[in-house]
């Protein structure tokens, strides 16, 4: 039966047609007809013909007899009711809420009252009524309380707004009050039945010394209610008018609706109504003009597999295919358009309800189209097929990544074509090489409509044996069909245990495909069907074949692609720092990312230097590949040559400018097509002991800079053109680092992509620095996190180097007077130093390096002569002279006189050399700590 509403049967409330009901209603008017005019008759006159009809029906709808009369009677008893419970509830709710707002205030008053000015003292007065009475009556007039009553902590009453009744017991609790607690209670006390609270006074000590009791009646709470009361009533009252009056009018349109007829004609002619409906075979639907389901019969439930609770819900929330739920919310006229629904196709006739007058909606009729059923199914399995396939174009290989293109495969099968799918490749796939039958094969992608099938996961090597279906396909390069695996002992010689598990699983037939790309076997693909009892068929096989064929060609560009991409980030990483110098003037993190598209030429240095210093270097060599990373090792072979040479950072980078721009000449010559090499650089020197930096850059982004207190600057680097360009001096800039400041370097691809420009970036990375720790560790990990996408565009060199400072105690200095004689002054001042230091040990050698170097600067030098000795992770001499005349270490003749200072210091020292500086030269020399 179909359910229809406002019935206990079932019944539908929608007005019937067909002869029968015609008469039903016919008969239903001539007994309206009669009592009208019987009514009329009563009167005594002759009357307005409408007028004995507008009689009889409101005089059905008084007595009850039909059913817009009962539901009249019944409509107006709930509204009287619910106005009566509202009024009783709304009156106890403003007694309730009275009474709270009065103790709220009492305590209020009370405790005010208590800590007031001057109420601690008067309690200790001798005459504390004198003083606190007319306060505690202004307070009490003030406030609205009843009273207010003082007293001591006997309870005895300083004050009450009746002065007979001060000087005697409080009536109340007042054991918590003394306790230091506030206590509210309803009591019946000497002015009535009262709320009241008492609060304790107390002394500075903490000690209670009085207590304030402060109440309002009940008398005067339920005033408040009482206050109330004709309001609430005037507002039930008005309530019940228009509740009244508003079921008046939803009876009055009960019965016209109705037609006045009463419950045992409406329910005859509803029987009439159902068994016409129920007896055709065609599905009946009736919609609403807004295309909610006012009505379905038995055929319609059937064919379109309706929920029970179809009726009065939306056609589009039915779970009916789109195009069939379209049609029926739409309302359009519709003459056997056939819509397939589930594995029917249904002949649909659809016509509006609205073209005579009647109510807005649309009645549509349903046919079953048996004779199409098999044809449509064909044609729509060719459809799915040849969509897949076209899926398979357009979603496979959307990345040059082999573990995600073998997914994307399993993906697309999966549920379209089988219920799992799984795809295996040979390492040797994997890492981009050539595939090799006789090395094993791993489990790289794994794909089900349920995630606890007991196939190999994703990760397990696999070695199959000979008479399974993927070590036959793989050697006879074709796919092999298993319809029912329970009957395949090939399969089951792989796994006894495993293979049972998964019979039992209810996986029951096979298909495996080889994954060819040319002459090479890249592996196999597996297809395994659960859910559909029927096994995989030829044509299912073909069709596999075709889909694997597709995706291994995506694979093998993956692979091909990933081959190329390991030798580039092969190439570069050996490029690159394997781990950094040891140093004492810079603690360095730093990291390196190569992109994903493809391998380019960021590159970073430490390198350490004379006389403490740290030099650091970061930068970006233009373009990707092979041809910027094998420029990148060039530049960073150059600059650690020119390192070598103490250069400042102006002159190291023009240095470098000129190198690459012979580089593009040189290329340019080899092949006249060959791109412009391009790079940009950022060298910087520290020097710890002067805690200095001297910075000069080509056409890289500035330098972050972040003090001890946590703010960010980039400081004003001249930027000079990019490396290559030539014509143009590089300028430097000389910042003061405060020891623990974190000076961050990085290329272009940290703060600059195809979606945001530098400034933006240059915004985020001072956020990003602004809240990462203070370690340089913590710094790197809060950019990158910040700063970079999940797959970076570009690569990106970051380093972050805090700063350290040499302790004033480990650094000597004197000045020399351009007198051999001096020598033996600044030895003896030298072994002094040494023995503070706690290296005696180096006394000896460490005298014969700093004489001879000394009496160079005497003999060969120019005044003034400065000496100084560091204490670092070596120990440095320094002697410093105005003179730019470089030494040179030679062997001497038999016959000469000199030339074997500097061979001898060459012998002792570790490291020796020179550097210039604006005023002079430097000659150093290192040696390691004992």
């Amino acid at each position: 039966m179909v359910r229809l509403p406002d019935r206990s049967g079932s019944r539908s409330t929608h007005r019937p047609g067909g002869p029968r009901a015609r008469r039903v209603a016919d008969h239903a008017r001539a007994t309206r007809k009669r009592r009208t005019l019987d009514a009329a008759g009563g009167a005594g006159g002759h009357t307005d013909p409408a007028e004995p009809k507008r009689t009889g029906r409101l005089r059905s709808a008084l007595t009850g007899r039909s059913v817009a009369g009962q539901v009249f009677v019944l409509q107006v008893v709930i509204v009287l009711l619910l106005v009566v419970a509202a009024v009783v509830s709304l009156y106890l709710q403003v007694r309730h809420d009275s009474t709270q707002e009065a103790r709220r205030r009492s305590v209020a008053v009370a405790q005010a009252f208590a800590n007031a000015p001057g109420t601690r003292e008067a309690l200790s007065s001798p005459r504390p009524t004198v003083i606190l009475q007319p306060r505690a009556e202004a307070a009490r007039k003030a406030t609205g309380v009843d009273f207010i009553v003082v007293m001591n902590t006997d309870g005895i009453r300083y004050t009450h707004p009746k002065p007979n009744r001060i000087g005697k017991k409080f009536v109340g609790t007042i054991a918590p009050a003394l306790a230091g607690k506030t206590v509210v209670e309803e009591i019946n006390g000497t002015i009535g039945r009262l709320d009241q609270a008492v609060v304790p006074v107390k002394a500075p000590d903490g000690k209670v010394v009085g207590l304030v009791s402060a109440g309002v009646t009940t008398r005067n709470i339920g005033g408040a209610a009482n206050r109330q009361l004709p309001l609430v009533l005037l507002a039930a009252a008005v309530a019940l008018a228009l509740a009244t009056g508003g079921t008046a009018l939803v009876s009055r349109r009960l019965l016209r609706q109705t037609h006045g007829l009463g419950p045992h004609e409406m329910t005859r002619m509803y029987e009439h109504h159902d068994a016409v409906l129920h007896a055709v075979r065609e599905g009946v639907l009736i919609a609403t003009g807004e295309g909610r389901l006012l009505l379905a019969n038995d055929e319609a439930h059937r064919l379109l597999d309706l929920p029970e609770d179809a009726e009065g819900r939306h056609v589009l929330e039915l779970g009916l295919p789109a195009d069939t739920a379209d049609l029926l919310a739409s309302g359009r006229v519709a003459t056997d358009e056939v819509h397939l629904v589930k594995d029917r196709l249904l002949a649909v006739n659809q016509r509006p309800t609205d073209v005579q007058g009647g109510p807005p909606g649309s009645v549509a009729t349903l046919r079953d189209s048996t004779e199409l059923r098999a044809l449509s199914g064909r044609a729509e399995a060719a459809r799915e097929r040849l969509e897949m396939l076209y899926d398979a174009g357009v979603g496979i290989g959307t990345s040059l990544d082999v573990t995600r293109t073998a997914q994307e495969l399993a993906e697309l099968a999966v549920p379209r074509f089988a219920d799992f799918a799984t795809v295996d490749l040979f390492d040797a796939v994997l890492d981009g090489g050539q595939p090799e039958a006789v090395t094993p094969l791993r489990r790289t992608a794994v794909s089900g409509i349920r995630d606890d099938a007991p196939l190999y996961p994703v990760g397990r090597q696999l070695s199959f044996v000979d008479t399974s279906p993927q070590a036959r396909s793989l050697r006879s390069e074709q796919a092999v069909l298993e319809p029912d695996l329970d009957l395949a002992m090939g399969w089951h010689a792989q796994d006894l245990e495993r293979t049972a598990q998964v019979v039992d699983y209810g996986i029951h037939s096979l298909i495996t495909v080889p994954l060819r790309a040319g002459s090479l076997v890249l592996g196999v693909v597996s297809f395994w069907r659960s859910e559909k009892p029927e096994p995989f068929d030829t044509e299912e096989l073909a069709l596999a074949e075709e889909l694997v064929a597709r995706a291994a060609i995506s694979i093998d560009n993956a692979r091909r692609y990933t081959r190329e991409h390991s030798m580039a980030v092969t190439l570069q990483r050996s490029l690159l720092p394997r781990r950094l110098p040891e140093q004492s003037a810079l603690d360095i993190a730093y990291r390196y990312l190569p992109a994903q598209a493809g391998v380019g030429g960021d590159w970073f240095d430490v390198l350490p230097l004379s006389g403490a210093r740290v030099a650091l270097v970061v930068g970006d060599v233009v373009g990707h590949g092979l041809h910027a990373a094998a420029t990148m090792g060039r530049l960073r072979t150059a600059v650690h040559n020119f390192s070598a040479l103490d250069l400042p950072p102006d002159e190291l980078v023009a240095l470098l400018d000129e190198l690459v721009a012979r580089i593009d000449q040189d290329e340019a010559a080899y092949d006249g097509n060959a791109p412009i090499t391009g790079a940009t650089c950022l060298y910087a020197i520290y020097d710890p002991v002067a805690r200095s930096c001297t910075v000069a850059r080509a056409g890289h982004p500035p330098p972050a800079l972040v003090r001890p207190d946590g703010s960010v600057t980039f400081p004003d680097v001249p930027a000079g053109p990019p490396l290559g360009l030539g014509g143009l001096p590089f300028e430097t800039a000389e910042l003061e680092l405060e020891e623990g400041s974190r000076l961050v370097l990085y290329t272009d691809g940290l703060v600059e992509n195809r979606h945001r420009d530098i400034d933006e970036g240059l915004d985020m990375l001072r956020g990003a620095l602004e809240r990462a720790g203070k370690s340089p560790e913590e710094t790197c990990r809060s950019v990158l996190e910040a700063q970079l996408p999940s797959r970076p565009s570009d690569d990106v060199a970051l380093i972050v180097a805090r700063t350290r400072a040499l302790p004033a105690d480990r650094v000597a200095e004197w000045d020399v007077p351009p007198d051999p004689a001096a020598v033996s002054g600044v030895r003896a001042a030298l072994n002094r130093q040494l023995e503070r230091w706690g290296l005696d040990e180096l006394a000896f050698t460490t005298e014969l390096i700093l004489s001879e170097l000394v009496t160079n600067a005497i003999r060969y030098g120019a005044d003034p002569i400065h000496v100084r000795v560091l204490f670092d992770r070596t120990l440095i001499c320094e002697v410093f002279d105005s003179s730019s005349t470089s030494p040179h270490l030679r062997y001497a003749a038999m016959t000469d006189e000199g030339g074997r200072g500097l061979f001898l210091v060459a012998q002792l020292a570790e490291r020796w050399g020179t550097r210039y500086t604006p005023a002079g030269k430097v000659i150093w020399a290192e040696q390691p700590l004992p």
